[in-house]
Formats: C-alpha cells, sequence, structure tokens
C-alpha cells in the first residue's frame, strides 16, 4: 500500500507491541511515515487509539543563558538584552521548538492535552493519565525522577521511537539523573511572570546515546517493525532506563 490511514497504523502500532491503555511516550519523524490520508492528525489519532495516553517532548532549548549559544553565538552585548527581554515560558502559550517535529506540536495543541511547565523539557500529554503524567516536574529535576519521564517510569511506560533512532531517546536521560555523583551546571531560562530564572540542574549529555541504544537493542528487549513506511522502535521505557543506568558508568570516561 503506498498510503496509510487512521486504522492501518493502529493496527501496525497495535501488531508492534503498543500497549492499549497504556502510556506511551513517542519520538517521531512525521515525514518518515510517507503518505498518511489525515496528515499529523490521522497519527494522532492511530496513537491514541493504540495506546490511550499519549506523550511528546516539547522542549524549548532556545529559552537558555545566551552566553553558553554557539549555533549561532549571541554577541556577549546581547546577554542581558536577551535574558531582561525574551517573552517567558508559558505552558498554555509557547509553542515546541521546531526541533520537536509536527507531531509533537500537534499534540501540545490538541483539545483536552496537558502540558509540563518546565521551561526548556516541557512534556505534553493526551489521554486519562496525562495529568498525572506532567504535573510533576520540577526546575531542578529537568529530566530525572522529578519529571514525567520519572513519572512514566512509575507509570511502566513504553517507548516509541517513529522514525527515529535512540539518540533522542530522552528516556535515557533518567539513567544520567541516578548516577551517584553526576555532573551538574547552572541553567537558566525566562519564565513568564517571573522573568530570568536560574537553578542547578544535572548536566545531561545525548552525545553517546546512539551507542547506549545500539547495545541496548542487542539485548532483544526492543522490537522494531514498520509504521506506515518509516522503522519504529518500541520498548519498556524501564527497561531502557535502567540499562542506561548501568551502560553510563561503565562506558563512560
Amino acid at each position: 500500500m503506498d498510503y496509510s490511514t487512521v486504522g492501518t497504523l493502529t493496527d501496525q502500532l497495535r501488531a508492534l507491541g503498543v500497549r492499549r491503555d497504556g502510556v506511551l511516550l513517542v519520538h517521531s519523524s512525521y515525514k518518515s511515515l510517507g503518505e498518511v490520508i489525515g496528515g499529523p492528525q490521522a497519527v494522532v489519532e492511530a496513537l491514541l487509539a493504540a495506546a490511550g495516553t499519549v506523550v511528546v517532548p516539547t522542549h524549548t532549548p532556545e529559552n537558555s543563558d545566551p552566553a553558553t549559544w554557539a549555533h549561532p553565538p549571541a554577541p556577549p552585548a546581547w546577554w542581558d538584552p536577551i535574558r531582561q527581554e525574551a517573552a517567558g515560558f508559558d505552558a498554555a502559550r509557547t509553542p515546541a521548538s521546531r526541533w520537536m517535529g509536527r507531531l509533537a506540536e500537534l499534540v501540545r495543541t490538541w483539545p483536552g492535552a496537558r502540558r509540563s511547565d518546565h521551561p526548556q523539557v516541557s512534556f505534553a500529554a493526551i489521554g486519562p493519565r496525562a495529568t498525572a503524567v506532567v504535573d510533576e516536574q520540577s526546575l531542578t529535576g529537568n529530566l530525572g525522577e522529578e519529571s514525567p519521564l520519572g513519572a512514566i517510569y512509575r507509570m511502566d511506560g513504553q517507548v516509541l521511537l517513529l522514525g527515529v533512532g535512540q539518540a533522542v531517546n530522552t528516556s535515557l536521560h533518567l539513567g544520567e539523573t541516578r548516577q551517584p555523583s553526576p555532573p551538574m551546571h547552572t541553567a537558566g531560562a525566562s519564565l513568564r511572570g517571573r522573568g530570568w530564572t536560574t537553578w542547578t540542574e544535572v548536566d545531561v549529555d545525548a552525545s553517546d546515546f546512539e551507542a547506549l541504544g545500539h547495545d541496548f537493542e542487542q539485548t532483544g528487549a526492543v522490537t522494531l517493525g514498520p509504521v506506515g513506511a518509516a522503522t519504529a522502535r518500541l520498548m519498556s521505557q524501564r527497561a531502557a532506563a535502567d540499562f542506561a543506568t548501568s551502560w553510563i558508568p561503565a562506558n563512560r570516561g
């Protein structure tokens, strides 16, 4: 078949192993799916039909300290004006970064969607467990236990990589935050109603996630299969996070 529909996508997701009434964290590339009748809306409807509660990253990394920008760098004379004048993050108003993809932004704006209020690494969710997933995310907890990732872990959720690789699997960051003495740094962002705010958090690093994910897949814990024209990877989030917790100290210098 040269195209996909809500029905065919739902069937493929269920065949892959997506649990009905489960919690599913989705990282996706819409383009990878090929021709979809109904467009991105059809994909979100299929995800909801297959899983029940759908979660996506709606990160906004551009809301960060301009002193750390590199691609391109911000002139030092701009740093204070950016900190003082940038529009503050607001969970209801601020769009997800364009790097999050079309499906993530559609989920964020879906009727009834809930979004966590972290100014850099927020998540949005739709479904019966959406509030429980996104309501706990402290500034200092960024991608750790006090974040939607930690909530999904406690709910025994699944991770779906839809046309993307392990390099974007945010659940692997749980393994970093669980280390006895993880590297820390000071982060900053603008928040609506609070202005420029700084906090200390784990300095996460995804540069080796492709290698980490490859080794995890070698254990047989990841199911690969077609969804539309894309290759999808489905896994237990607990299994991925637990593997990362052990892999990181054994493989990082």
